[in-house]
């Protein structure tokens, strides 16, 4: 019986760690890229008891076993390397200049969630430029209404469908656009801000829907507000952030493709992988909530906060302006662009 769960949680595994490579949208195809370093350290634990079956076993069929999950276990390491401190940086370390820089706070406080006052008590504690918040509906904006009085630009959109947002800003907002990139109950933001010493920069802030079901039984929605953002972020001239709940990971397919066309940095590359999903399992934990930076920005500071009662802990960021001409690009190859573009598409289509 022993051998037979073992070998039944070890085909699993393996088919897990290759799985994801299929380019379907479904759900549950896409839910296997999320727990990327869980399935490492369980295939590890696997193999090891494989070790224990080889002085009792006869034949070649533990060396076979061991030798296929080790090959996940180096291939499933080799994509959780970059988000390490072994990896390398997108994305250089600079001190922090307040005239240049910004400090941004992102979370997803959970609509239900009700402890408004512990969401408060973080903002005037780190005091941040930029405070973008999702799942809010009316009750979590009277919640957080005491901070306006540090917060003069303030955007909010508070929705009964898990889907509102609010944004406060202590830097001037110049232009501000809402959108409703695929579905017309899903806003996301477009700014124009100016930083303190008169240099502008361009903010997207989004919260695309994840693929689960009873909300969306395809990726195909997400990955398409993903990539429309960063066809627009590659398209504008101005240094740029894009920031939210991408209900996305880090290391997705999707995410890698958006860097690619948006030619913009991952700040966690090279410095760890930054979880802030879920907050309340510690087991199952990866990152889900994104601050992505066009490469004219150093980065001064990057932290998950404390939890404020939501399934996700805040993220928050400080970025300093150190270039005006995007020198330094990455050039997604025409493949890429037209699966791009095809995800774009359905999306479209899909709305329609």
């Amino acid at each position: 019986m022993g051998e037979l769960l073992l070998r039944t949680f070890s085909a699993f595994f393996i088919f897990a760690t290759f799985f994801p490579l299929v380019k379907w949208d479904y759900w549950w195809v896409r839910v296997f890229d999320y727990p990327r370093l869980q399935k490492m350290v369980i295939i590890l634990i696997l193999a090891g008891l494989w070790l224990l079956f080889l002085e009792q076993a006869q034949g070649y069929e533990p060396q076979l076993w061991m030798g296929a999950l080790l090959f996940c276990a180096i291939y499933l390491a080799g994509k959780v390397l970059p988000f390490t401190i072994l990896g390398k940086k997108m994305i250089e370390t600079v001190p922090f200049d307040q005239s240049r820089g910004i400090h941004l706070l992102v979370g997803n406080v959970y609509q239900y969630n009700e402890n408004y006052q512990k969401a408060v008590n973080l903002v005037d504690g780190t005091k941040p430029d930029v405070v973008f918040l999702v799942e809010t509906d009316k009750a979590w904006e009277n919640g957080m209404s005491s901070i306006e009085k540090h917060y003069p630009y303030c955007i909010k959109i508070p929705l009964d469908n898990t889907y509102g947002l609010l944004f406060y800003s202590k830097l001037e907002i110049l232009k501000q656009e809402i959108h409703y990139l695929i579905d017309e109950e899903i806003p996301s933001l477009e700014l124009d801000m100016k930083l303190r010493n008169g240099e502008i920069i361009t903010l997207y802030a989004i919260h695309p829907t994840p693929p689960v079901p009873g909300e969306n039984t395809e990726s195909t929605e997400r990955d398409a507000e993903i990539l429309i953002v960063g066809k627009k972020s590659k398209q504008n001239q101005k240094p740029t952030l894009v920031i939210g709940d991408l209900n996305d990971v880090a290391w997705s397919y999707t995410t890698e493709l958006f860097l690619k066309i948006s030619e913009m940095a991952d700040p966690r590359r090279g410095r760890g992988l930054f979880n802030t999903f879920h907050a309340k399992v510690p087991l199952f934990r990866w990152p889900l909530d994104h601050i992505f930076l066009s490469k004219h920005f150093g980065l001064a500071g990057l932290k998950v906060e404390k939890g404020i009662g939501s399934d996700h802990f805040p993220i928050s960021m400080k970025a300093v302006l150190t270039v005006q001409d995007n020198t330094e690009t990455m050039q997604a190859n025409g493949e890429e662009k037209e699966e791009a573009n095809e995800k774009i598409t359905n999306g479209k289509e899909k709305q329609d």
